[in-house]
């Protein structure tokens, strides 16, 4: 097929056109869609087709794709290639993925002829429009065979290609929710890495078994049976607030492999003990202790008392609850009504920080001066 080929850096990819039906028959869905009385099955996955299972796993999970928005969207997408004239049925490029290595040959100036892979390519970003694509074709193929879909090709790359592809095409907020980020972070090579060291934290907060977070953490394609008390990214930006502002000292100390189990061992402990201070507060309605608002607040309380005395684990759970001993008594001002009233603020950032200085000052903890 005629192709133009890219390069940007040390990335080559294709540029190319396809007759829709004729794109339709070298693309398989990852997903079921469904149109008016017809379905598109999702295509077996093989369990080692790596790339294909790290797209099925983010399309099960994300709100994007379940069935009943997959249905409106498609139903919409087909409806606009229905009445859509002058203006192009489908203007942007869908992106293609192929595991194999295609063989283009130039003719010059980047044109030239790209060979057609042996499989079926794997839909990186566009698999809606494609879906209502299939549908339109067969309620109107004359119609159909007069669009041409642009396409982006890669190929003979890596699973974690696929993976930051994913993520550079759905990096905003309208495209994919945060907590996939942050599920991601580890797979793509131009994550910062104090944005991997909190990721990291924040996943074993949520798995580990002795962590009082665990499975508390709501984050997608999580256990859904227990009650969620604070959004993954929420969580996600204190952990890094704190983890950024002593990424020098963390680089120093080892690192990643040394750091992360030291910096989940002070903040297990650290809830640990304000579990056992806030006794039957801790987790029951009517109270905020395990809210988002309260929990931020202890983080950055945790930090703090982590700066003067977080090196010695032995004893640190004795050491922190007699440290944190006052707030038995101030569970009672966390009770879910007139806490709003009690901490008056602005903004939930601000109220953040409320909370956090009353905290901090009640187990007489220095708090840092950047807070």
């Amino acid at each position: 097929m005629d192709a133009t080929q890219i390069r940007q850096k040390d990335g080559i990819f294709y540029f190319a056109s396809y007759k829709a039906k004729d794109l339709l028959a070298r693309v398989r869905f990852i997903s079921r869609f469904y149109g008016e009385g017809e379905e598109i099955a999702a295509s077996r996955v093989s369990q080692d087709d790596d790339i294909a299972q790290f797209i099925s796993r983010i399309e099960r999970t994300d709100s994007a794709f379940q069935r009943g928005l997959s249905r409106a969207k498609v139903r919409q997408l087909t409806n606009f290639y229905e009445t859509a004239v002058s203006q192009p049925a489908i203007p942007g490029t869908v992106l293609l993925f192929t595991r194999e290595k295609l063989q283009f040959r130039s003719n010059g100036e980047g044109s030239g002829n790209l060979s057609e892979p042996s499989g079926k390519f794997l839909i990186i970003d566009g698999q809606h429009r494609l879906a209502a694509l299939h549908f339109y074709n067969l309620e109107r193929p004359q119609d159909a065979a007069t669009i041409s879909v642009p396409c982006v090709i890669f190929d003979g790359r890596s699973e974690d290609f696929a993976a930051e592809m994913f993520v550079i095409i759905n990096s905003t907020p309208t495209r994919i929710n945060k907590s996939h980020l942050i599920d991601l972070y580890e797979r793509v090579s131009w994550a910062a890495p104090d944005r991997k060291f909190a990721a990291r934290l924040v996943e074993k907060l949520y798995s580990e078994g002795d962590s009082p977070l665990r499975y508390r953490i709501n984050r997608l394609g999580g256990r859904s049976q227990r009650d969620k008390w604070v959004l993954q990214a929420e969580l996600f930006n204190e952990i890094h607030r704190w983890v950024r502002g002593k990424w020098r000292s963390i680089q120093l100390a080892g690192g990643s492999s040394k750091e992360v189990p030291r910096y989940y061992g002070m903040v297990r402990d650290f809830f640990k003990v304000a579990r056992t201070v806030f006794g039957e507060a801790w987790g029951k309605d009517g109270y905020m202790v395990t809210k988002p608002v309260c929990i931020k607040a202890m983080i950055r309380v945790c930090s703090d008392l982590s700066r003067k005395d977080g090196d010695q684990e032995d004893g640190r759970l004795a050491r922190w609850e007699a440290r944190l001993a006052p707030w038995r008594e101030m569970a009672k001002i966390f009770r879910e009504e007139g806490f709003y009233e009690r901490f008056p603020a602005k903004s939930e950032v601000e109220r953040v920080a409320r909370v956090h200085l009353d905290l901090a000052k009640a187990a007489g903890i220095e708090v840092s001066k950047k807070t």
